[in-house]
């Protein structure tokens, strides 16, 4: 895995930008720790990861898992031993469904003549979050608190985005997508989907890092809300 490139937000906050299903991961660096926001497709994927966060800080981290979807998720077994945050309801559907999607997503890599893509699938750990994002988390990195929130049901039931508060910026998961439309999936609510990003709106970031996709600003958030709104609303 060699097509991870960084975007510097300033402050230390990373986006790391990936060409394989457009996907962009997160650092935030603290004093004391830093947090990983979402860990990638497999394990392969997430220790390319780990080691370029290696390049950047020496510090201990915390994972967040933003919702259940296999690619956010099935890297983290790279990063153990750390603790792992996730709404409860991500965590159920990760323990319902990994390996549903494992098998999807394994067969669709095979079909699409990526059998390396298809291995490291297949062979990634699956990791359960450790600890619980009910409705909002501190997370004290030191000298910096990033808060983990879940702003209501939307792409998932169990969506969290890390608001980086001193930085103005919030990392919002497949809630906003930036380079295609959000993707609604049979697990989606999407007629609740407009509050979610409402909830994101409200904490007033200059810069929002989608799960797929360059970071954006807030008036994009807001057309995509709105699309969702007249689509499904």
């Amino acid at each position: 895995m060699t097509d991870g490139r960084w975007i510097d937000l300033g402050d230390g906050v990373y986006a790391r930008r990936y060409a394989e299903l457009d996907q962009t991961l997160g650092l935030v660096v603290g004093a004391e720790r830093c947090l990983v926001i979402d860990t990638g497709r497999d394990e392969v994927h997430g220790a390319e990861f780990a080691a370029a966060i290696r390049t950047v800080t020496s510090l201990p981290w915390d994972v967040v898992i933003t919702h259940a979807h296999w690619d956010h998720f099935f890297g983290t077994a790279a990063f153990l031993p750390c603790r792992v945050w996730a709404h409860p309801r991500c965590r159920g559907a990760i323990l319902a469904d990994a390996e549903a999607q494992r098998a999807e997503w394994t067969r669709y890599y095979r079909e699409q003549g990526k059998p390396d893509l298809a291995a490291d699938l297949a062979a990634a750990r699956v990791v359960l979050p450790t600890e619980d994002v009910p409705d909002r988390v501190d997370v004290d990195l030191g000298g910096r608190r990033v808060v983990l929130l879940h702003p209501g049901r939307g792409h998932t039931a169990g969506d969290v985005v890390a608001h980086v508060s001193d930085a103005g910026v919030v990392f919002a998961g497949d809630l906003v997508e930036q380079g295609a439309p959000p993707s609604v999936g049979d697990d989606a609510y999407a007629a609740e989907w407009p509050r979610a990003l409402d909830v994101v709106l409200a904490l007033d970031p200059d810069v929002v890092v989608p799960g797929h996709g360059e970071p954006v600003d807030a008036a994009f958030v807001t057309r995509q809300r709105d699309d969702l709104a007249r689509a499904y609303g």
